[in-house]
């Protein structure tokens, strides 16, 4: 399960993000614009299908970086990176997704309906915000800009010259409007990123989710 998510987008031109894309992937546009985001959460009962979770390793903090991308029809989600304070995860994670996970000191605690997030990736890289909601729940409209940034059925991996593929499986996301107070984000420029202006919030309370083995992309 996620929890206590915040989507963090800024707007970019899609310029900055397609040459750190792979051959076969295409950066995803709403509008003329690609987007970036810094995703902070924390995950509970973690587990591989059929093994019961672990209460003392399957509950920790992430972080990721990401934009969006299509192959052919079908979008996705690129992640830059993703920061976890689980050791097992960042080994699981590299190895069975191919994904680039690092892993952070990272903690967050909750006060007054506000969470109070902070990560310190191992070379320096840090995150540190409070972050909460401010608007009714509700579900993203088909064709909206909250669509197209939230709804991703399928991330997009690349190890050398391959391309892989894992389809994500949850319910629509419940959302919220959200605030943030960033301290520090030290994410975007650790990914060779950058962006202007405060982000566009969006907060969701918990979802499950679950992800199918990874796959090699046909071209």
């Amino acid at each position: 399960m996620w929890n206590d998510l915040a989507f963090l987008h800024w707007p970019v031109p899609a310029s900055l993000v397609a040459p750190l894309i792979p051959r076969g992937l295409t950066v995803d546009e709403y509008d003329g614009r690609a987007w970036i985001a810094v995703v902070p959460f924390w995950m509970s009962g973690v587990t591989m299908r059929g093994v019961p979770p672990l209460p003392a390793i399957s509950t920790f903090p992430e972080l990721n970086v990401r934009t969006y991308v299509r192959h052919g029809d079908r979008p996705g989600i690129w992640f830059f990176s993703l920061d976890a304070a689980s050791r097992l995860t960042v080994f699981g994670g590299r190895l069975l997704f191919r994904l680039p996970y690092f892993f952070a000191q990272m903690g967050l605690e909750q006060r007054e309906g506000r969470i109070h997030y902070y990560s310190r990736r191992r070379g320096g890289a840090r995150f540190v915000a409070t972050y909460g909601p401010t608007g009714p729940v509700h579900k993203a409209e088909p064709g909206s800009l909250e669509h197209f940034l939230t709804e991703r059925y399928r991330l997009y991996a690349a190890e050398r010259e391959t391309v892989s593929f894992a389809d994500i499986h949850h319910v629509p996301w419940s959302l919220q409007l959200g605030s943030i107070d960033i301290e520090r984000n030290d994410m975007l420029t650790a990914n060779r990123l950058s962006a202007e202006g405060a982000p566009l919030v969006h907060f969701a309370k918990r979802l499950d989710v679950v992800i199918w083995p990874l796959q090699k992309l046909v071209r």
